[in-house]
């Protein structure tokens, strides 16, 4: 068996899968839109979800990335891998088979570090997928790809904490389903940098949370919308403290590394759809008397496609072996590479896609538009290009560094 061959359990998912996405997801598209279009609300929660998720549990579809085999399948990150990539073909699988984001990172976190009560009325229901949440870490004000700018405030007061601050993007909290929220802070701006935050389980009905707007995506008012949240007095219980307090940054790492994968994984999924609907357009399309295939810059195209896709499919690859072997910590810099190389790429086969496309690649009887969209802002989502390039290059410097250091002791 070859390092990344698929266990024989993931051969079976994705053969499940794929006739699913062929037999039910795909032609649910468009039956999505005209859902969406006829409710007249950009946050309509369609019926035809509720469908595909009740099917996707009666075929065992269902929770396929959660690790613990009590809440899933237990697959391993190399087993998901695949069966993530073919759920990004389509932005209706993900929630369908209730592996969507942030509901997935979310899931994670309170089986890592919830109470029994949280697990009961929080983890539950999102397992279930009768329920939806939020994460609130994101900030108008600082720049938040440093977490430790955060400046929302969380101080205690008796058996509670207040909160006092503002969020934005907070993923999801339009969901109709959206019931809780869990929101990073600050607890204590005296302490070391890395124990200042705090995470917290907070409902969204919580008296003093009020839902401002919804934020725009390159004009997409995305359904499960990406928020700005006020926080004012709001007071949450310490049992309703993740970990304890001074814990929020660690959490967040170990919440954002198997997000960033996912997202890489599904990204690769979206490249793959991109690419084969190019050369289906480039074949039934004719200029100057002949195919649009038969150019060779097309054909360049084309080749360079596969050739990426499968870099960014092997690196992906390399990055959930080495989570599941060595574990995240020892995983980060294969983790940082891949969540700056799979957008990036991904985002230059669909810009080619939408040329082949000419003016119908810009317009929604496509996905091409809309998977753009995406994969530009995925660039920004759980840290920009810049910070996971600023730590690939710190941990590359260090060993010449300690070398460096040893030589002169």
């Amino acid at each position: 068996m070859s390092l990344f061959e698929m266990s024989d359990r993931a051969k079976k998912y994705r053969a499940d899968l794929l006739e699913f996405m062929d037999s039910r997801i795909y032609p649910a598209e468009a039956v999505y839109h005209e859902q969406m279009h006829a409710s007249g609300d950009p946050h309509f929660h369609p019926p035809i979800l509720e469908e595909l998720k009740a099917e996707a549990r009666r075929r065992g579809l269902w929770n396929l990335f959660h690790p613990h085999p009590d809440w899933g399948p237990g697959l391993t990150n190399l087993e998901y891998a695949p069966l993530a990539e073919i759920m990004g073909r389509s932005h209706i699988a993900s929630e369908a088979c209730n592996c969507n984001a942030p509901d997935t990172g979310n899931m994670e976190v309170l089986t890592l570090f919830g109470s029994d009560e949280h697990k009961e009325k929080y983890l539950k229901p999102l397992l279930d997928g009768t329920m939806a949440s939020a994460f609130a870490m994101t900030e108008p004000r600082v720049a938040s790809s440093d977490a430790t700018n955060i400046e929302l405030r969380m101080e205690r007061d008796g058996d509670e904490y207040v909160l006092n601050g503002r969020k934005w993007f907070a993923s999801n909290a339009m969901h109709k389903n959206c019931k809780v929220l869990i929101v990073m802070g600050k607890t204590d701006p005296t302490a070391a940098p890395h124990r200042q935050q705090s995470m917290m389980v907070v409902p969204i009905d919580a008296p003093g949370v009020t839902v401002v707007r919804n934020l725009p995506v390159f004009g997409y008012a995305d359904r499960e919308g990406h928020a700005e949240i006020i926080f004012e007095n709001v007071r949450v219980p310490a049992k309703d403290v993740l970990k304890g307090e001074g814990e929020g940054f660690a959490i967040s790492q170990a919440r954002l590394g198997p997000g960033r994968i996912h997202h890489c994984m599904r990204a690769i999924g979206a490249a793959e759809r991109a690419l084969e609907l190019m050369c289906r357009r480039a074949q039934s399309r004719v200029t100057f008397g002949s195919p649009v295939a038969e150019r060779s810059n097309i054909q360049d195209w084309i080749a360079e496609a596969r050739i990426d896709i499968e870099m960014i499919r092997l690196l992906t690859l390399k990055a959930a072996y080495l989570m599941d072997t060595v574990g995240n910590k020892e995983a980060r810099t294969e983790i940082a590479a891949i969540k700056v190389a799979a957008p990036n790429i991904a985002l230059k086969i669909v810009d080619r896609a939408i040329q082949v496309h000419g003016g119908a690649g810009v317009t929604d009887d496509f996905p091409l538009a809309m998977m753009y969209a995406g994969l530009r802002t995925l660039r920004l989502a759980d840290g920009p290009d810049e910070v996971h390039k600023r730590a690939i290059a710190k941990q590359e410097l260090r060993q010449y560094r300690d070398a460096a250091t040893a030589a002169v002791s």
